[in-house]
């Protein structure tokens, strides 16, 4: 008697491997799974609606005093944006340095009073190495901190901080679920989405009905779609049958809702979609709905190196384990 029960990608033992990106050999690590023990577990934070621990994953992270560094770059690795628009902001004269307008190639020093567009931020000297995270995204949240329709986004979830924003790594429509890097750092988070790095994105993708017979060939050769000319990079059926039909697809670029309008123009609908890689990051097995696991300092330090970043050695003391 066959079994309706649907599964997603991640749990189907049908489900083929996908092929290891064009990524600097030394970034192909899998990030370890979303640890078991008590000491470990400090890494993944449980989804909203959780209360067990509540007030401790809430904990603001405390962050050193850095070395002085010219103040558009410090506003970018801090979140605040990118070093370009940083710049154009320091030239209207909307950012004050402790009361006066700042100046382009200005150097500021940890206690200096930063202010961009009439708000007190607190930034993150770069002498102190950037968090980086993998968040399991769930469906219905934004990856925005400004929506009109004040739906959920995935920064209420997150770990907060006493300096600096967390800056995604691209972004996953509303209805998209599965892996989204997030870092402390804008300059690291520009160069993960920087297009001369060529970094897979990855989908599970679930369609309604059948794919017709020339769809694959052409979604693997290029469509063309509003914005110009679209392909995958690879194309690899999934397992299930019927309205639960699976396919792994790559490319290497992250247009907005890119993967549904591709399978629009061959008509057919997605009914589900699932980003499992971005890069040399795979969405771990054991890393559920809504939980977040944080690098390492040593793998945040080999990011570093395999972006062409300078790795600074961290201030930080070594984080202590929360209690069970």
């Amino acid at each position: 008697m066959p079994n309706n029960k649907r599964r997603t990608p991640t749990e189907s033992p049908r489900s083929p491997r996908p092929a290891a990106p064009a990524t600097p050999p030394a970034a192909q690590r899998r990030p370890p799974a979303a640890p078991e023990s008590a000491a470990a577990t400090r890494n993944v934070r449980p989804g909203p609606g959780t209360s067990a621990g509540e007030s401790a994953r809430r904990t603001r992270h405390q962050e050193p005093a850095g070395k002085p560094e010219r103040l558009h770059k410090l506003l970018a690795n801090s979140g605040i944006g990118s070093r370009r628009e940083m710049e154009s902001l320091i030239s209207a004269g909307r950012i004050h340095v402790n009361g006066e307008p700042a100046h382009l190639g200005q150097t500021v020093s940890p206690g200096d009073r930063i202010k961009v567009n009439g708000k007190l931020v607190q930034l993150r000297f770069s002498d102190r190495l950037p968090r980086v995270i993998l968040y399991h995204k769930p469906e219905g949240e934004i990856v925005s901190r400004n929506d009109p329709e004040h739906r959920p986004n995935v920064f209420t979830s997150l770990p907060r901080m006493s300096a600096g924003r967390w800056v995604a790594v691209g972004r996953l429509d509303f209805n998209t679920s599965g892996l989204l890097l997030l870092s402390t750092s804008g300059d690291l988070a520009n160069r993960l989405m920087h297009p001369r790095y060529q970094l897979v994105r990855e989908y599970a993708v679930r369609i309604l009905g059948d794919l017709p017979g020339d769809a694959r060939q052409r979604l693997l050769d290029g469509i063309e779609l509003d914005d110009g000319s679209a392909k995958f990079a690879s194309f690899q059926e999934a397992g299930g049958e019927g309205a639960n039909r699976w396919f792994r697809v790559s490319l290497f670029e992250g247009r907005n809702r890119e993967v549904r309008r591709m399978f629009e123009a061959v008509g057919v609908v997605v009914s589900r979609l699932m980003r499992v890689r971005y890069g040399p990051f795979v969405l771990p097995p054991s890393l559920k709905r809504g939980q977040v696991y944080e690098l390492t300092e040593a793998e945040v330090k080999k990011l570093l190196v395999d972006f062409g970043m300078a790795s600074a050695d961290s201030g930080r003391p070594p984080r202590r384990p929360r209690p069970a």
